[in-house]
């Protein structure tokens, strides 16, 4: 059977197979939950979708059809909260696999799903309310987040729904009672109240570098932008298990631990931790057979110095880097440990990835890549034009192709 993601794309390869040119076979109504999610837990009901794992050992074997149905329980009890196409819903929920639950229960609904760190503070909870609207919060209680969540509220009347995972609490609905209760069964919308592929779905918090947090909008059309992120960078496959650091509260979770991996029917691993510590993440990768990797180069860093070459990696067959300048000599030594070499790629939370070293390519250590064919990538100078050969220059998308 024809892998799910070629319905939606035009692939172009030369004859290396590297990937020379994309365009896409964009439905008006593309909803990543019913045309995707739902569809792999009918076609593949028992197919593994996540392997979800705690620090203290707990274990979650996460098939589409456990997504499928949870999500629907989640969006029974959003709906019947009052949660409608067009509301915002933050998620503070690290990376618990209630996550992923909510995220698809939200797409089904039309709800607009805006994630969001555990790191934040009263003010900034208050900012993000106030700036998006939000009328719905799940969160965590871990560092007593929701307190801080409380607070802003105290300032802001918008949210009429609230929901803790975990542990109850006071004043707010609790997952395991409310959620577990509903059906498993939730109908798409119809008319009006359906998703169009140019609805807005997603709405990131950028990291606020250079001033306060900018709103990153996405229509439910961004989770295919991620094919080529999944299939031609992270090189995933039906029968692999992806792994990609990320917490969910940033926007690489969703290009590495969602929408690509599922979209080309790869699982995704997801290890819960708090505290970073390399010789427990190295001993992941034999004792659950991770086959791809994406990581920033600090956690590259870590890994190596942990003597990368003392632990089983045969399962590893593909390994990616971002996030911040790879350092030649991590390249370098990681490729001695492994016999892998580290495949750059860069991307902004505005967008999906940009410029990359994608499959059949070679790497060059320092460089990121080159431009993704679903994108028109100059560099130009400070008047827009572009530079020549071997100068510096901006990056830029050009939209006027």
């Amino acid at each position: 059977m024809e892998r799910l993601y070629k319905k939606y794309v035009n692939e172009t390869v030369d004859e290396k197979g590297r990937l020379t040119a994309i365009t896409f076979n964009r439905p008006d109504d593309f909803n990543f939950a019913y045309d995707v999610v739902d569809v792999l837990a009918k076609r593949s009901p028992d197919k593994r979708a996540m392997m979800w794992v705690s620090p203290d050992g707990l274990e979650k074997d996460i098939t589409f059809k456990d997504v499928a149905e949870n999500s629907a329980k989640v969006a029974n009890y959003l709906v019947k909260k009052g949660i409608k196409k067009g509301d915002k819903v933050m998620l503070v929920l690290k990376r618990r696999y209630e996550f992923w639950y909510c995220c698809i229960a939200l797409h089904k609904i039309g709800a607009v799903l805006i994630p969001a760190t555990h790191q934040l503070m009263k003010k900034d909870f208050l900012y993000r309310f106030l700036a998006a609207g939000v009328k719905g919060l799940i969160c965590t209680v871990d560092d007593n987040v929701h307190h801080e969540a409380e607070k802003a509220m105290n300032e802001y009347d918008g949210i009429k729904v609230r929901m803790t995972i975990k542990k109850k609490v006071e004043g707010w609905d609790f997952y395991d009672e409310e959620v577990e209760k509903e059906s498993t069964y939730f109908p798409r919308p119809q008319g009006d109240a359906d998703t169009r592929t140019d609805d807005i779905m997603l709405m990131f918090f950028t990291s606020g570098t250079t001033g306060y947090p900018k709103i990153a909008a996405h229509t439910f059309e961004y989770p295919l932008g991620h094919i080529t992120t999944a299939v031609w960078w992270h090189d995933v496959n039906p029968d692999g298990l992806h792994f990609t650091i990320a917490d969910t509260g940033w926007g690489k979770a969703m290009w590495g631990k969602l929408y690509g991996q599922w979209l080309a029917e790869s699982a995704v691993f997801t290890y819960d931790y708090d505290r970073f510590n390399a010789h427990d993440m190295l001993s992941l990768f034999e004792k659950y057979g991770i086959t791809t990797f994406c990581a920033p180069p600090t956690i590259y860093r870590m890994l190596i110095k942990e003597d990368i070459s003392s632990y089983n990696l045969s399962y590893l067959k593909h390994a990616t880097i971002a996030g911040e300048a790879l350092n030649p000599e991590v390249f370098k030594q990681f490729y001695n440990a492994t016999g892998l070499k580290l495949m750059e790629g860069f991307g902004q939370t505005e967008s999906t990835l940009l410029i990359g070293n994608l499959l059949g390519t070679e790497p060059k250590p320092g460089s990121m890549g080159k431009p993704v064919p679903q994108y028109e990538i100059d560099l130009v100078d400070e008047n827009g034009n572009t530079v020549p050969a071997g100068a510096e220059g901006e990056i830029v998308i050009r939209t006027d192709k």
